[in-house]
């Protein structure tokens, strides 16, 4: 998949806000956190394809454990529970 680069201009709280975001939710980055974003947005109004990359899966496999490690999710059973429904 060819990448290309973008630029926003956003107002500095939310720039703040989301490093904030990214750094609790185990993004690396905004930049990773902003595509996640729009991936979601985008494919919930579509009829893009929802099949998973590797990246994507480690990424999610990733947000799962910090998310159960800094106590903000049960345990990983749970969570596969939450996502199956």
């Amino acid at each position: 998949m060819a990448l290309q680069q973008i630029n926003l201009r956003l107002p500095t709280n939310l720039i703040a806000a989301a490093k904030n975001y990214a750094e609790h939710f185990g993004f690396k980055n905004v930049q990773e956190l902003t595509t996640e974003a729009l991936r979601e947005k985008v494919m919930e109004k579509s009829e893009f394809d929802e099949t998973f990359s590797e990246k994507e899966i480690e990424l999610i496999e990733k947000l799962a454990e910090v998310s159960i490690k800094n106590g903000l999710l049960g345990t990983e059973e749970e969570l596969r529970k939450i996502l199956r429904s």
